[in-house]
């Protein structure tokens, strides 16, 4: 029974795709104008549809921060205590004239009711214009801005009380009196300066700063068609396109947007499964990696989607370089580049500045792919974080060139450094999906190269020429795969643990007859054709028991089942039938597999029925060599096992050419050393 072409498991996360997308997308227009400051207004005039205030500057901002920052409005609190206490001492002054003290003490409440200070004077800021400047005065719980030139300094304030005494009782010997009498001594200041306070007022006024300079009304003109574009006029438009895209489309039926946000999720999945299938049609039978691959790009989706509506440069902070290196670790690049691409595509439509955030980071993936096959390990990460970082500064700095990004640069530069550093901390979560769905890692399939791990070892010792015989299986593999460009450490795996299944019976494999001495050839003496198929073929269902005990991944399992097929064990079989067995009688002889699906496969299953072949050539010539190699090839081809496979004629071929070449290097001749002469020395 064939293999569905599509598994039916892929349903469930492409129908979850689609609704996350829908309902994560903007439901509101984007403003669809694409203008520069110094280029004409290429659109018709545009009016505006409905009030909204001008936004500053990111500059203009700063600007004002900076000026607020600079200017400190010092914090006064007014005491009653000497002011009261200081007019009770005065009534108690002598001044030899009823008419002066009374004009003193009305002199004296009405300059403390002014303020006094210190004469070092208010503390304000020296580059600060005294005629304009301002101080707070806490009087009765409420403070108050009043203008410095209204309080007095205190030698300032006893010459207004000498100037006030003898404007009302006149005279010349005023001043004599009133410093005689001791009340100058009393003009103390009365206002006192608060420095916790003035520095907390301080930097409140420099956040509380209005984020707009002015308003336009609906129906004002922002912009006439072929109107040059000037700064304020791009302020405007700028102002307009944060207010329209914030609000416009609020209100009213929803159903347009919710149709419209369907069919461009719809869209986006087609395009993704179009994609699969043009790039890696068997992905559809193997619905882990299905999973994983929607998983990813779905995660890469919405983060786009969410980052657009993010407000400034904050966006440069999501490590879109991470959906690049989670499907790197188990696809090839060239599915992963365009799934990358795709994922990028909701930054396209729905950001503020769409264009430069696709492209900034379409580059920084095109590198990621390449560089960290170089930096995968390790402190290396952080070698490939760096370039990736460098390539996000340049593209930014290029755009920025061209007037076509704005905002703080400083800002821009911390946030992609955050973000470019932040995929190597995101990195490890591959280990987690790899045990989730069941893939395999390029750092999974390198453990598993390993020969000192405990499996392989186990091998070893219980079946060494199996052993042997795999890592020359493996050796040959390599080389083929290298030469057609399949997955070298995938094929080496599989070729270490395709034969697992000897070690539950080594005597029955002719590489491991001498491990009892004296018993080389016993094994199947006394057994009948069948008996010993039967023996021979059940390697391969243990090796299956053996993986699954061991949690081996099911790629190497599919070489175990794979690397016999579903051919027969030709050597038992034509025994059988030269006995007088019925050669329609093929079922017992038969492997219990599946034939190769992919070229790894195909490749493990040539180099391992050649290497074992191989070994039977009587003539070790290149003649030989090519003849064995040909009749295995056409054998296997006849008997349908690589029908299911994807490997095409012109890799087959250049399989056939490297193996013939790897004999010729594996039994090359060596050169007979001659035997030294025994002359008699006397």
């Amino acid at each position: 029974m064939s293999r569905p072409l599509v598994s039916k498991e892929i349903y469930v996360p492409v129908l979850i795709l689609f609704a996350v997308l829908l309902v994560l997308m903007p439901r509101n227009p984007k403003f669809n104008y694409d203008y520069k400051k110094g280029s004409p207004w290429n659109y018709e005039t545009l009016i505006a549809q409905f009030d909204f205030p001008i936004l500053k500057t990111e500059a203009q901002m700063q600007e004002q921060r900076e000026k607020a920052g600079s200017s400190v409005v010092p914090y006064y609190r007014w005491s009653d205590d000497i002011v009261g206490r200081n007019l009770k001492a005065a009534q108690r002054l002598s001044f030899g004239d009823s008419r002066v003290k009374n004009a003193a003490i009305d002199a004296m409440t009405a300059v403390y009711s002014k303020g006094i200070v210190p004469d070092e004077g208010v503390r304000i800021d020296k580059n600060v214009d005294v005629s304009n400047a301002v101080l707070f005065i806490q009087k009765d719980k409420r403070a108050q801005k009043y203008p410095v030139t209204e309080v007095y300094l205190q030698s300032e304030a006893r010459d207004k009380l000498l100037s006030l005494v003898t404007q009302e009782v006149g005279g010349a010997n005023v001043d004599s009196l009133l410093l005689a009498s001791g009340i100058y001594d009393l003009v103390v200041p009365n206002l006192e300066y608060d420095k916790q306070t003035t520095q907390l007022i301080h930097a409140e006024s420099a956040d509380d700063i209005s984020p707009t300079i002015g308003f336009v009304n609906a129906g004002d003109l922002i912009v006439s068609e072929g109107e040059i574009v000037t700064s304020e006029i791009a302020q405007v438009l700028d102002s307009y396109k944060v207010e329209y895209e914030d609000s416009v489309g609020s209100s009213g039926p929803g159903i347009f947007r919710w149709l419209g946000n369907g069919l461009l999720a719809l869209v986006l999945i087609a395009a993704l499964l179009l994609t699969l299938y043009m790039m890696y049609p068997k992905i559809y039978m193997e619905p882990n990696s299905f999973a994983y691959m929607i998983l990813v790009f779905g995660i890469a989706s919405v983060g786009a989607i969410l980052g657009s509506k993010l407000s400034g440069q904050l966006i440069y902070m999501i490590p879109f370089t991470l959906t690049a290196l989670y499907l790197q670790a188990f696809f090839k690049n060239k599915t992963v580049l365009p799934i990358c691409i795709l994922s990028l595509i909701p930054l396209l439509a729905f950001a503020h500045d769409g264009v430069v955030l696709f492209v900034m980071f379409t580059v920084a993936d095109i590198v990621c792919i390449y560089t960290f096959s170089f930096f995968s390990r390790g402190w290396r990460q952080f070698i490939n974080a760096g370039i990736v970082f460098l390539t996000l500064l340049v593209v930014y700095f290029a755009f920025r060139l061209i007037d076509l990004v704005n905002g703080n640069a400083y800002y821009a530069i911390i946030y992609l450094f955050i973000g470019s550093f932040m995929a190597v901390a995101g990195y490890p979560l591959v280990y987690l999906f790899e045990k989730l769905f069941n893939l395999v890692s390029s750092s999974r399939l390198q453990e598993l190269c390993d020969t000192n791990n405990p499996l392989l070892q186990k091998l070893e010792a219980t079946a060494p020429g199996t052993f042997q015989h795999s890592l020359q299986v493996m050796s040959m593999a390599d080389a083929c795969a290298r030469a057609i460009g399949a997955n070298v450490l995938l094929v080496r795996a599989g070729a270490l643990y395709h034969d697992l299944g000897k070690m539950e019976n080594p005597q029955c494999f002719i590489e491991n007859e001498s491990l009892v001495p004296g018993q080389a050839g016993e094994y199947h003496k006394n057994l009948t054709a069948k008996e010993s198929a039967r023996d021979i073929i059940r390697h391969v269902d243990d090796g299956l028991v053996i993986a699954d005990k061991a949690r081996l991944p099911q790629v190497i399992k599919d070489f175990i089942s794979s690397h016999h097929g579903t051919a027969l064990t030709g050597y038992f079989y034509n025994k059988w039938v030269n006995m007088g067995g019925d050669p329609e009688d093929k079922a017992e002889f038969t492997y219990h597999g599946s034939k190769p699906r992919t070229r790894e496969e195909m490749i493990l299953m040539l180099c391992d029925t050649i290497e074992a072949a191989s070994r039977t050539l009587k003539e070790r010539t290149p003649e030989a060599f090519s003849s064995l190699v040909n009749s295995m090839v056409d054998a296997k081809m006849r008997d349908g096992q690589f029908e299911d496979c994807e490997l095409s004629i012109k890799d087959l071929n250049v399989v056939r050419d490297v193996v013939m070449s790897y004999l010729g290097q594996l039994y090359h001749g060596r050169v007979a050393y001659p035997k030294r002469n025994q002359k008699t020395t006397k």
